[in-house]
């Protein structure tokens, strides 16, 4: 009986009608509607520029391209803003791609900021009558616009950037999603405005640095050739500056930029006269006694302890007491409390030169009544002045609001990244352990004609320039490839633009890279 009743059971199934058993099955999700998909814009306008005497014409367009997945449907408008010196000839005319980093910063900062033709009055450190409206903006005698025609990019949801059709947010928020976007905007660009045979250049700063390192080696492996990539305040090797237990190798390479934010601020007794010559001898400091101290952990003796805890405080201008107390670690958010005494006022990460008051001092943690010193002095000047330029003098229209930050960025940014050359694991998906640098030995490898340049702010304690020494120091680049590479210094945080002192040098030097790695090029 019971199996006539399974059998009867199955026969009941087999013959069931479509309603009787579609109304036993689990319903499907429907298909996401794809997101509307603008057309492409493009607003050309015309201006120059006065560098080093000579006026420079230029064109300047506002535009969107769209991106694509392999069926062609549209993922992607990614806003730019390009900047081709007229009659110049495209084929020799070298031209160079920059953006911020984050990740989720647009390229506002490092386009008016001081790599374009136009730039804003920073306000300096103190000057708060500066930091209010209304701004000014001024014609850039320092521009590298001299040496390059410029292409500002903004990433997929940033700026006017944002995900269309097709798209979805893990397209494009993470290592590997960012290069790949990054690589078909370029490619795009290059084919629409028939710039594949210009010398090319990457410039990215921050973020930017570590989106140059994977997508340099994107765009070789596609075989777009770089005549050069430019770093501004790098970050490569993530674990080099991030403080974690168990980790000593960012109190050590931090150790030459708090001695430089306290001779800055006359902390350090006797102050030298010569910047260059503190930082050196306190790298030697950090990379020999210092270390081998750390090293040494809870086995070090109390004398030779106190003897470091000694020195640490000459390098610094924190008292002995503190760094006995810290164990001879001091991280940033403590150095920054500490360094201007311990009732005084707070300094800027991106700068150590700009100073905050504390509204809560006695918590354990600074930092959480302000958006920080650097970020309090020059966000107002940065959002007003680029919203400003970009609707009326470039005449770009859009009825969305400019994101210059965006959080949802970096909340759902995926941190997973595989080492291309790394045949000892298969790469970690956190913050405090990625390292993209072998992406760019990589890309140098392939594309053995590639310079590399790194530039670095003595003030800048988010990517502190002996970090990016270090590293650079263990990518295993080939010895043929060492004189690739390229170290530029300056009296200057993480954004190298914000001190007009800096300008000149700046655009001198990276001028001159780019004139050596064009030259280079056409000489072979």
């Amino acid at each position: 009986m019971k199996r006539l009743l399974g059998l009867c059971g199955a026969l009941a199934l087999l013959f069931a009608t479509p309603a009787l058993f579609a109304a036993n099955q689990p319903h499907p999700k429907p298909a996401k509607k794809p997101l509307p998909v603008p057309k492409e814009q493009a607003v050309v306008t015309h201006a120059s520029v006065t560098i080093d005497g000579q006026r420079i014409p230029y064109t300047t367009t506002t535009g969107t391209l769209l991106l694509y997945n392999k069926k062609h449907q549209a993922t992607a408008s990614v806003f730019y803003i390009a900047y081709t010196e007229d009659g110049k000839n495209p084929a020799t005319r070298p031209i160079t791609f920059a953006y911020n980093g984050g990740p989720g910063f647009a390229s506002a900062l490092v386009d008016i900021g001081g790599f374009g033709p136009r730039r804003i009055v920073w306000p300096a450190p103190g000057d708060i009558k500066a930091e209010q409206p209304p701004y000014r903006l001024e014609n850039n005698q320092y521009s590298i616009l001299r040496s390059t025609d410029l292409v500002f990019i903004d990433a997929v949801g940033t700026g006017y950037s944002r995900i269309v059709g097709y798209g979805t947010p893990q397209m494009f928020y993470g290592f590997v999603a960012d290069g790949r976007a990054f690589a078909q905007f370029i490619e795009r660009y290059v084919a629409k405005f028939g710039r594949w045979n210009s010398p090319k250049f990457l410039l990215g700063e921050s973020y930017g640095t570590t989106r140059n390192a994977v997508l340099s080696n994107d765009l070789v492996n596609d075989g777009v050739y770089l005549n050069g990539v430019i770093m501004c305040s790098t970050v490569l090797d993530f674990p080099t500056i991030n403080f974690s237990a168990g980790n000593d190798l960012p109190y050590i390479l931090y150790l030459p930029t708090y001695a430089a934010v306290a001779w800055y601020h006359h902390r350090v007794h006797p102050r030298p006269a010569s910047l260059p010559a503190l930082v050196q001898e306190t790298e030697q400091f950090a990379r020999g006694p210092y270390l081998n101290a750390l090293f040494a952990g809870t086995t070090l003796p109390a004398a030779q302890k106190q003897q470091i805890a000694q020195r640490l405080q000459q390098l610094t201008g924190i008292p002995v007491s503190l760094w006995l107390k810290a164990d001879l670690r001091i991280t940033l958010p403590v150095f920054q409390r500490h360094v201007m005494g311990s009732t005084g006022p707070m300094t800027g990460r991106y700068d150590g030169r700009f100073l905050i008051d504390e509204l809560q001092p006695l918590l354990p943690r600074g930092g959480r009544g302000n958006e920080g010193a650097t970020t309090s002095a020059i966000w107002g000047a940065l959002t007003s002045t680029f919203d400003n330029y970009v609707s009326r003098t470039l005449g770009f229209k859009s009825n969305r609001i400019y994101i210059q930050s965006s959080g949802t960025v970096f909340r759902d940014w995926n941190w997973t990244y595989h080492p291309p050359v790394n045949d000892l694991g298969s790469g970690v998906g956190t913050l405090s352990t990625m390292n993209v640098a072998t992406s760019l030995t990589r890309a140098m490898n392939n594309d053995p004609g590639m310079q590399v340049m790194f530039n670095n702010g003595y003030f800048d304690m988010a990517t502190p320039f002996f970090a990016t020494e270090y590293t650079v120091d263990h990518m295993d680049l080939p010895a043929s490839l060492r004189a690739n590479v390229h170290f530029d210094f300056y009296p200057v945080g993480h954004m190298l633009y914000v001190n007009p002192k800096a300008l000149p040098m700046l655009q001198r030097n990276i001028g001159q890279f780019i004139a050596m790695a064009t030259a280079s090029a056409a000489g072979h």
